[in-house]
């Protein structure tokens, strides 16, 4: 149970569709919202507008962190944001991606590999780890034991590669430098599907 006041982390999975080298699939998205009982920030925006906001449940809305650029998990930011007022920050190695789904708009502010983020009282740490894609990151939150991976790294080894943007060896290569230097109890929150561990995944990579 979570104490009044509290840092928590919400989650809910959200379904639509993904679309990327003229293929489209269904997929569900898991939503992670970072807070405490009166403001927060949104890590990613897939899908349904709606359903975020249920999740946030009324707080305000600091930031819409994205971990990359595939529509399925910024589709909505601009709406989210516009509803919020939240700014929506990525790296900027993604705006390739980014103008596939928002031509002609752009995101609030850039993320920059090493910076740290502040919500709701606790440090975010932005990992920059492209491979997935070109300006993909993830959150470290040291304080609750956590990273954010997004579509990088998940239970049973990376994120997809050999669509259009992304890159293997890349993608090998940032979760050994960024990812596994981190302790091996932290347990990693990803883009979609269960969560895992870092001490669970060293195992997996090739």
């Amino acid at each position: 149970m979570n104490r009044p006041g509290a840092v928590r982390i919400d989650h809910a999975v959200v379904s639509g569709t993904f679309s990327l080298d003229g293929e489209t699939h269904q997929v569900d998205n898991n939503l992670w919202v970072l807070g405490d009982d009166r403001e927060c920030v949104v890590l990613d925006a897939p899908h349904d507008v709606d359903r975020i906001l249920d999740v946030v449940a009324g707080r305000r809305v600091t930031a819409v962190l994205c971990t990359h650029a595939h529509d399925d998990h910024v589709r909505v930011a601009p709406e989210l944001a516009a509803r919020t007022g939240a700014p929506v920050l990525l790296h900027p190695d993604d705006a390739p991606v980014w103008r596939l789904t928002h031509p002609g708009r752009t995101w609030d502010s850039d993320l920059a590999d090493g910076e740290t983020l502040k919500a709701a009282g606790v440090s975010l740490e932005v990992l920059h780890t492209p491979g997935h894609a070109p300006g993909a990151v993830c959150f470290h939150v040291p304080e609750l034991g956590v990273v954010f991976t997004g579509d990088t790294l998940f239970r049973g080894g990376p994120g997809a590669t050999g669509r259009s943007f992304s890159d293997h060896g890349v993608i090998v290569e940032s979760i050994r430098q960024k990812l596994f230097r981190l302790p091996g109890d932290t347990v990693v929150h990803t883009g979609h599907g269960p969560d895992t561990t870092i001490a669970a995944e060293r195992g997996h990579l090739p």
